[in-house]
C-alpha cells in the first residue's frame, strides 16, 4: 500500500495509526490507497502499538565526534537504569538524515526521544507534534517547546576571549559552528560579544562558519592563518573542527603553546595527551546525558519537567601562553 500511495512504510504506517506528524497530502494519499486495496486497520493490532516498548531514541548530530560518543554512553547507561534500552540514529549533521532517523524512531514506537537537534521548529514538526516525549540535549530549536539540558556556551566564550586578550592577544580567529543549529548560533555570538566587550580587533575576516566536522576546522584554520595578518590565537567551536584545525597547524610546522595559541570547545581526553595539552572550554557531558534521560522518563510518566543549563569552564593550560614572541603563522 506504502507503494500505490507514493509513500514510505513508516509514513503510511504513521497515517493508519493516526499519528498527527504527517502531511496532508500524505494522509489523502494514503487513505486512496487503502480505500482501492480494501484494506482495513486491524484494532487489536494498534492497541499493542499504544504498550510501552521499554526503549528510548537517541538522536545525535555526529557519532564520530568524541564529546557525543561520552554523551551517548552516558544516555544509555542511565536509561538502564530506568529499565530501558536505546535506539540510536547518528544525524552526520545532515537535517536530511536527521528527518530520515526521527521518522524511523517514531515508527517504531520508542517511548521517549533525546535529540541535538538541528534546523527550526517548522522543519522539525514531526518530532514536535507532542505524540512522543521528547527531550533536546547540547541543543535546541527556537519556539519549541521542548524540556532541554544544555551548556552555558555565552559563559564559555566569553571567559575563553578574556582569557585570550588577557595574554596579550588581539588577534583572535574564531572557528565557528553551523549556524542552523543552536549552539553555532550562541557560541558565535557570544564570541562576537566577548570582542566588543574587551577591546579585540572587531574585524569580521577573523570568523570562518564551520561545520562541526574536522575539515571545515582544517579549511577555517588555513583561511585564517593566511590572512595578511593572521590570528595570534584559535578558537574552535567544537573537538572535531579543534582536531581539523591543529592538524593544519601541524603541516606549517606551527608549535600550539609558541606560534599560535589554542583554545578549544569541549573537554576530550585526547586534548590532555597533546603537548602542550589544550586549555578546553569544559562542561560536564556525563552529567548532561544523565540529565536528559531524568527529564525523558519525567514526561513519559506525565510530568512536566524544567529546562537546565549547565555551567562551563574554562581549564587553562599550555596551549594558551602569553602573546607568542617567536614565528608568526
Amino acid at each position: 500500500m506504502a507503494q500505490k500511495a507514493g509513500v514510505s512504510a513508516a509514513t503510511a504506517s504513521r497515517v493508519l495509526s493516526g499519528h498527527s506528524s504527517t502531511s496532508e497530502e500524505a494522509r489523502q494519499a494514503v487513505r486512496t490507497a487503502a480505500a482501492e486495496l480494501g484494506f482495513r486497520p486491524n484494532a487489536q493490532a494498534r492497541s499493542l502499538r499504544k504498550t510501552s516498548t521499554q526503549t528510548i531514541g537517541l538522536l545525535l548530530p555526529d557519532i564520530r565526534n568524541p564529546f557525543f560518543a561520552d554523551l551517548a554512553h552516558a544516555v544509555e547507561q542511565r536509561a538502564r537504569d530506568f529499565g530501558y534500552l536505546t535506539l540510536f540514529g547518528n544525524a552526520n549533521e545532515s537535517q536530511t538524515q536527521q528527518d530520515s532517523y526521527v521518522d524511523v524512531m517514531l515508527s517504531q514506537r520508542v517511548d521517549g526521544l533525546i535529540a541535538a537537534p538541528q534546523g527550526s521548529a517548522q522543519d522539525l514538526r514531526g518530532l514536535l507534534a507532542g505524540e512522543v516525549p521528547t527531550v533536546f540535549v547540547d541543543r535546541v530549536v527556537d519556539g519549541a517547546a521542548v524540556p532541554s539540558v544544555t551548556a552555558d556556551n555565552t559563559g564559555g566564550i566569553a571567559d575563553a576571549v578574556h582569557h585570550l586578550t588577557q595574554r596579550g592577544h588581539r588577534r583572535i580567529g574564531y572557528i565557528a559552528g553551523p549556524q542552523s543549529t543552536s549552539t553555532g548560533r550562541e557560541r558565535l555570538q557570544a564570541y562576537r560579544a566577548a570582542v566588543a566587550e574587551t577591546g579585540a580587533d572587531d574585524d569580521g575576516s577573523l570568523i570562518y562558519l564551520g561545520d562541526f566536522q574536522s575539515a571545515s576546522g582544517a579549511a577555517g584554520a588555513r583561511c585564517l592563518l593566511d590572512l595578511a595578518e593572521p590570528p595570534t590565537a584559535l578558537l574552535a567551536a567544537d573537538s572535531l573542527m579543534s582536531i581539523g584545525a591543529i592538524a593544519v597547524c601541524n603541516e606549517r610546522s606551527l608549535t600550539i603553546g609558541r606560534d599560535v595559541a589554542f583554545v578549544a570547545y569541549d573537554d576530550i581526553e585526547a586534548f590532555t595527551l597533546l603537548n602542550p595539552a589544550l586549555t578546553v572550554i569544559a562542561h560536564d557531558v556525563h552529567a548532561m546525558g544523565r540529565l536528559a534521560v531524568d527529564l525523558l522518563i519525567a514526561e513519559i510518566a506525565g510530568e512536566s519537567p524544567e529546562s537546565a543549563v549547565l555551567p562551563s569552564r574554562l581549564i587553562i593550560r599550555g596551549s594558551t601562553p602569553s602573546r607568542p614572541e617567536g614565528k608568526r603563522p
